[in-house]
């Protein structure tokens, strides 16, 4: 049986490791925390957004991020301090912008075959994730918002995803909740969300009923290959030890750029860092003021996701700022204050922030497939679409590797 170590126990990595197992590798998890989930995978939006399958790489928004560079509150903020790694990917970046169409298109046919297998396993496994199928509603402040969204339709289309355009009033059918102006909408009714910790945890629990090895506190020392096995070093805080792999997967977020490198591999992810809060509705008034209907703001560039009766969560913005993980006043501030605009009954008392590094690719595009060597494979690069994305990538995966390690069919 060919030996499988997994590096990454966040959505990507457990999803790996699950869609493994189930073709009958001897899978090992390699998480450096004490759980899964910890990370990247804990707080986010909890969108699963075909829906918002518009890659970035659009001249406009190089046009935004330059007007808003000084702006502490922007929706999209980079530190102007240089470094190789972040021009590099902004080159990279940059030229991605005439393969916009083609990518956006892409991952939309990429995140409707995700929710087919996503939806399937939690059925299964019998996972509860306070999933709301009630769809995505895009809502857009001006004609130009709302135009630009009607050409996205289309190339969304060309994916295979339905959503149709609606006015204000249809707007407040769909969300009774939703206070202020608005040009007008989209609304996807086949897209929903789910707390992605809750998701990744109980997917680990199947996994490690299917026979992964899940271990948790392993730190990663070293990977490297001599093109037949792979040699990971981890640290357990206690000894250091050297295991042998046939093969070994990186799904290890922003960490993935830095193993790759070691195995000879470039893999140019970046650290984006989001933001989240968590409202926590501690009173009637507040479950009822709070939307049911997952929300995207083009404006602000922020999502909703209702979880269960009482907790709504907020999330977005983007801050290219290396890996740093502090969690700043100035950038969630303007969540709080988007939640009094437009839920003014909503009571922010109880609020919990987050912050995560996205691991985003210059294409937009995750990094799914071989390395150099035929043994190292990566899961990675998924940016803000790792909740979205993760189940299929993970199917993609499995099966390449099922062909490609000689593994026999069962």
């Amino acid at each position: 049986m060919k030996t499988i170590a997994v590096i990454g126990g966040g959505i990507t990595g457990v999803t790996t490791a699950y869609a493994l197992a189930k073709r009958g590798f001897a899978t090992t998890l390699l998480e450096q925390h004490r759980y899964a989930a910890m990370e990247t995978s804990f707080a986010n939006g909890g969108q699963l957004s075909a829906s918002n399958a518009e890659v970035w790489n659009h001249r406009s928004t190089m046009l935004k991020g330059l007007k808003w560079m000084f702006r502490r509150d922007a929706p999209l903020l980079v530190n102007p301090k240089p470094s190789w790694h972040k021009l590099s990917w902004f080159a990279e970046f940059a030229a991605a912008i005439p393969h916009y169409r083609r990518n956006t298109v892409e991952t939309a046919r990429l995140a409707i075959a995700a929710r087919e297998h996503l939806f399937a396993w939690a059925e299964a496994e019998k996972i509860d994730f306070d999933v709301k199928r009630e769809g995505i509603l895009h809502i857009y402040r001006d004609k130009a918002g709302f135009e630009h969204a009607a050409t996205v339709s289309k190339m969304l289309a060309a994916g295979g995803l339905a959503r149709r355009a609606v006015t204000p009033s249809e707007m407040r059918g769909i969300e009774p909740t939703l206070a202020g102006d608005y040009y007008g909408g989209f609304f996807t009714d086949s897209d929903a969300t789910g707390d992605i910790h809750k998701f990744t945890t109980g997917l680990a629990a199947a996994a490690r009923r299917n026979g992964v090895d899940c271990r948790y506190g392993m730190r990663i020392g070293a990977v490297r290959t001599d093109g037949r096995h792979a040699q990971v070093t981890l640290d357990d805080g206690e000894r250091t030890q050297t295991e042998t792999y046939d093969a070994v997967v990186v799904c290890a977020g922003t960490a993935s750029r830095a193993l790759a490198a070691s195995l000879g591999d470039r893999v140019n992810i970046y650290p984006v860092k989001g933001y989240s809060i968590t409202v926590n509705l501690l009173d009637a008034a507040s479950q009822r003021a709070a939307p049911t209907v997952s929300l995207l703001d083009d404006a602000t560039k922020l999502v909703t996701s209702r979880l269960g009766m009482d907790r709504f969560r907020v999330a977005g913005t983007a801050e290219f700022n290396g890996f740093n993980r502090d969690i700043r006043d100035d950038r969630i501030r303007p969540l709080i204050d988007w939640v009094h605009e437009c839920f003014p009954s909503v009571n922010t008392r109880s609020v919990i922030p987050w912050a995560g590094l996205r691991p985003m690719m210059p294409t937009m595009l995750p990094k799914v497939g071989r390395g150099k060597s035929p043994c190292v494979f990566y899961n990675t690069g998924h940016g803000h679409l790792g909740w979205t994305l993760s189940a299929v990538t993970a199917d993609m995966i499995g099966d390449l590797m099922h062909r490609s390690l000689d593994f026999p069919t069962h």
